[in-house]
């Protein structure tokens, strides 16, 4: 058997695991490239991607991967197909990473707000100017790195690089974010991502109001000349999103509106308002255009979080309070207690409520 270590996808290029005897042989031979293997017996008859599923605790999507990869085989022949039927004691055997310790370069120099913490998930408040995970392009300390150097458990889903993080945040937008502190809040909390019982509403202030509150129906891609911009693409991933007008001030300069989304492509929101002619205060690099020096951040905030806790199966709701920018900018025609009876989560969720009825840009 032979195993392939390339871009971080692990394939199978073997024809039976069990040809290498004994199996601490093998195990050697994996650990010495940073791999494990893990074998179990079918609980019952049922699909291959779901026995995985249950067995690792990880999402569908995670568990395709690996199946998809040629990393899974089911009585020592290789398995390409999440669908698979499996037969009551059929043998499955999966070689996987090792997790191993995330080495920085880098320290984390900026503290972030605790919304709310028990063993099973983190809620936190995410600062401007943090990216979540590391990349090779990202050159300073990230949420993930500020996270392990606060000691915290975290799921190894989504792997070294990820440890913890369910979904994310652009670096320029603050507010709450869920983290997964083991594998199995990781799995529910994702699947609630894709089943839409976790979701979450955004405010942003903007350079117009909308005409009327709008559900954008656009698909979403990679901008043909500028590769940090996203636009919309015919025939790319679908993307939806609904807005909502909150408050403008008298002059029209400054808009706040909410916005929730039904998919989670990068920068939807910004794109999404672009396509529309309008524009987050601040966000250059989707067209925004001002000469004043206190507009200083992409005005985007992930407000409020709504998600099934993964193991009471209670519904919980976090609010990342608003940015003092936000009301500094706000303030000088419209107080803060018409700001703070605006957003409230109960106001919100009745505004958007209603959404089935609203003017529809396909």
């Amino acid at each position: 058997m032979l195993v392939e270590h390339s871009q971080n996808v692990l394939k199978f290029s073997y024809l039976v695991v069990s040809k290498f005897k004994p199996k601490q042989k093998l195990a050697k031979i994996l650990a010495k490239k940073g791999l494990i293997l893990t074998e179990f017996i079918s609980s019952k008859s049922t699909r291959l991607d779901q026995e995985l599923a249950l067995y690792l605790k990880i999402s569908r999507n995670q568990v395709l991967s690996l199946i998809k990869g040629g990393n899974v085989s089911v009585n020592d022949k290789v398995v390409t197909k999440a669908g698979f039927a499996l037969n009551l004691g059929d043998k499955i055997s999966l070689i996987k990473p090792q997790i191993t310790p995330i080495q920085s370069e880098f320290k984390a120099e900026f503290d972030v707000e605790i919304l709310y913490e028990d063993s099973d998930i983190l809620v936190i408040n995410k600062p401007i100017g943090v990216t979540v995970h590391p990349a090779p392009s990202v050159k300073e300390a990230t949420l993930v790195e500020w996270l392990k150097q606060k000691n915290y458990t975290l799921s190894t889903i989504g792997g070294v690089e990820r440890a913890g993080i369910v979904h994310r945040l652009d670096k320029g937008t603050s507010g709450v974010m869920v983290v997964a502190k083991n594998n199995e809040s990781h799995a529910s909390l994702s699947s609630q991502l894709s089943s839409k019982d976790m979701g979450r509403i955004y405010l942003a202030l903007c350079d117009l109001p909308l005409k009327e509150n709008c559900i954008i129906d656009r698909p979403i891609g990679r901008h043909p000349q500028n590769r940090l911009k996203n636009t919309i693409v015919s025939g790319a991933k679908s993307a939806k999103s609904a807005f909502a007008n909150i408050l403008t001030t008298q002059n029209k300069r400054v808009n706040l509106i909410a916005a929730k989304l039904f998919t989670g492509r990068t920068h939807q929101i910004r794109v999404h308002l672009a396509s529309i002619n309008r524009h987050i205060l601040g966000d250059d690099l989707y067209g925004f255009k001002s000469n004043s020096d206190k507009i200083n951040r992409i005005f985007l905030h992930a407000y409020i979080l709504r998600l099934i806790h993964p193991k009471s199966n209670q519904i919980m709701e976090f609010k990342a309070p608003l940015p003092n920018e936000f009301y500094e900018l706000i303030g000088k025609e419209v107080n803060k207690e018409i700001v703070d009876e605006s957003t409230t989560p109960s106001v919100l969720c009745d505004i958007f409520g209603g959404i089935a009825q609203w003017m529809r840009y396909d």
